[in-house]
């Protein structure tokens, strides 16, 4: 009966896990995006039009799955659940597909350098304040929400 509770936390820490997973993960994707731009060979302007290009269309795409994973996370109720199930099958699959492209594109140096500084600093950005998402839907009992970057309200 001991294994069956082991790795069990009520469900609304769910939203805590997935803050802080969302958060470190865009905080390495950032710095290695950080680092590729210190090496200098990215043309300026290809950063100042790049990181928020590449910030804006990934945060309109984490914003909504922060919710879509808030309200599934939610509907669990009081209930202890895995603390694997932050994420659904599919989330993960697609969480496997990315980080598993990413590192074989830059391991087989399948993309240049100056990809990488505008790319992963713009997707990182984006990956850490779906962290933070999680972190505020934590923090709000109910109530709206509003995202000061697009400024896009819903239900918390």
């Amino acid at each position: 009966m001991y294994h069956r509770a082991m790795f069990r936390v009520r469900a609304k820490y769910l939203l805590l896990i997935a803050a802080a997973v969302w958060f470190l993960a865009g905080i390495n994707i950032a710095r290695l995006g950080v680092l590729a731009c210190a090496e200098g060979t990215t043309p300026l302007w290809l950063l100042i039009l790049g990181i928020p290009a590449v910030f804006l269309a990934f945060h309109a795409m984490f914003s909504k799955l922060v919710g879509k994973h808030a309200d599934r996370i939610r509907s669990y109720g009081e209930d202890k659940m895995h603390v694997l199930r932050f994420f659904d099958v599919k989330g993960y699959i697609i969480m496997a597909i990315m980080m598993g492209g990413g590192i074989s594109l830059r391991a087989f140096g399948i993309v240049p350098s100056w990809f990488v500084a505008f790319f992963y600093t713009g997707l990182g950005v984006a990956l850490a304040l779906a962290g933070i998402g999680f972190l505020v839907h934590y923090a709000h009992r109910g109530g709206q929400i509003t995202c000061p970057v697009t400024k896009k309200t819903r239900l918390a």
